[in-house]
């Protein structure tokens, strides 16, 4: 096996950081494993495939949804051998058919080396409350 360097697990991050703030569907999930999981505080339940995610992605965007902003900030990478943990705080604005909404989350996504590719296999977001600091 092959220990990524921190630059590109903070690469590959902010690749998919950059593809969820414009709302590109297809950029966005060519990022994640085909069996990548998702944990949403959002959500009730665990997401086991990126096909999950991507069936209730295509429902908000039916519903109006889309990015309006989504920034990176308070972020650290660790490595190891065949892949890479990259940790953050996230503040993001959305459009929805109910309005702009804005929130701040913390967000852990875990990367997995594939031919040489990092490629996300795991996401979670987590709700930072107003007591707490990133």
């Amino acid at each position: 096996m092959t220990t990524p360097d921190p630059n590109a697990v903070a690469d590959a991050a902010a690749a998919i950081v950059d593809a969820f703030a414009a709302t590109d569907t297809a950029r966005y999930f060519d990022a994640f494993a085909t069996d990548a999981t998702f944990v949403f505080h959002t959500e009730p339940a665990r997401l086991d495939s990126r096909a999950a995610y991507e069936r209730l992605w295509a429902q908000w965007l039916e519903s109006g949804w889309s990015v309006l902003s989504c920034a990176s900030s308070d972020s650290r990478v660790q490595v190891f051998d065949g892949g890479g943990i990259f940790t953050h705080t996230v503040d993001t604005t959305v459009h929805t058919a109910d309005g702009d909404d804005s929130y701040r989350e913390r967000e852990t996504i875990v990367f997995a080396l594939h031919d040489d590719r990092l490629i996300a296999v795991h996401e979670h977001l987590s709700p930072l409350t107003s007591t707490e600091t990133s």
